[in-house]
């Protein structure tokens, strides 16, 4: 069974930083990409960064220049570090895994909390 589990939200002031991490299990996918996505109340759930087994990389334009993700194959963790937080990041904070060249995501973690205060 695939599995995935955020973690590493909160509460932080404008300016501030946070790392989520996705930790991710279950799958023997060969090509995959796992993303972050994000949603905030009465909004679209919208892309924001994902990864390839590659190590090619992906950013939403809101976020370039102050989110970086990352993978450790060893942990099995895909992390989102956020630097530079805006009140308007605020939102669940969700990961997901597809199989490539697939473009819909198969598998969801729960979500996790960011909220960033002015």
């Amino acid at each position: 069974e695939v599995q995935l589990v955020e973690s590493g939200g909160g509460l932080v002031q404008a300016g501030g930083s946070l790392r989520l991490s996705c930790a991710v299990s279950g799958f023997t996918f060969d090509d995959y990409a796992i993303g972050w996505f994000r949603q905030a109340p009465g909004k679209e759930r919208e892309g924001v960064s994902c990864i390839s087994n590659d190590g090619s990389t992906y950013y939403a334009d809101s976020v370039k220049g102050r989110f970086t993700i990352s993978s450790d194959n060893v942990k099995k963790t895909v992390d989102l570090q956020m630097n530079s937080l805006k009140p308007e990041d605020t939102a669940v904070y969700y990961c997901a895994v597809r199989r490539l060249p697939k473009s819909e995501y198969d598998y969801w973690g729960q979500g996790t909390q960011v909220t960033v205060s002015s």
